[in-house]
């Protein structure tokens, strides 16, 4: 997708709203939010810097040892107070202070990165993508009111979920085991993250 005129209308009264404005892009595994998340980073300019919810995954090790590898993206296998906690950061700096550290996940590594995105005083707009930033429930709660604004994207959800089996293989996994991952942990996931559009500022809807 592009953004839409409205979209970019949304954007410019964000940005003139303050000087550090935090925009939360929400969806379902596969909606297609670092996509969306990169548009608007273009759109800005380098005064956007784009924080992925992602970061904060719980290491494979970790998800391995309290049983919740079988199922990671779930809400409980992310360290949501570490999110939390970040997002303060990022309003208290509000464009004043040092530059404040972000994690990465890697794909490839399947497992987050310490500081591998630098956000410096002077972005002005900080664009957080991930599935739960509406969520009211494991730790999630506070983020809502940390966020200046929130989109929530509706894609088509067959083409959704063929974007996310194609997304599982291209990282490793088989045709077969793309699939049952894709319609069971992911699908399970976007049941309760569809829940929550009702909390957003705008839902965009995507073909």
């Amino acid at each position: 997708m592009t953004l839409t005129p409205d979209l970019l209308a949304r954007l410019d009264e964000l940005l003139a709203s303050g000087p550090r404005r935090i925009l939360g892009i929400v969806g379902a595994p596969g909606a297609g939010k670092s996509t969306v998340a990169a548009q608007v980073a273009d759109a800005v300019g380098p005064a956007a810097v784009v924080v992925p919810m992602d970061g904060f995954h719980l290491a494979q090790t970790e998800l391995e040892r309290i049983g919740r590898a079988d199922r990671k993206g779930a809400p409980d296998t992310f360290d949501a107070d570490g999110f939390v906690a970040l997002l303060t950061r990022l309003r208290i700096a509000d464009g004043t202070g040092g530059i404040v550290y972000a994690p990465e996940y890697r794909r490839d590594l399947r497992n987050p990165v310490a500081g591998a995105i630098a956000v410096p005083p002077e972005a002005r707009l900080v664009v957080v993508e991930g599935n739960y930033l509406l969520l009211d429930a494991h730790g999630f709660a506070p983020v809502a009111a940390l966020l200046d604004e929130s989109w929530f994207l509706a894609p088509d959800d067959a083409l959704r979920l063929v974007r996310l089996v194609a997304r599982h293989e291209a990282f490793g996994k088989s045709p077969e085991a793309a699939r049952a991952w894709s319609h069971g942990p992911d699908e399970n996931n976007a049941r309760l993250v569809a829940a929550t559009a009702v909390r957003a500022d705008v839902v965009v809807l995507l073909g």
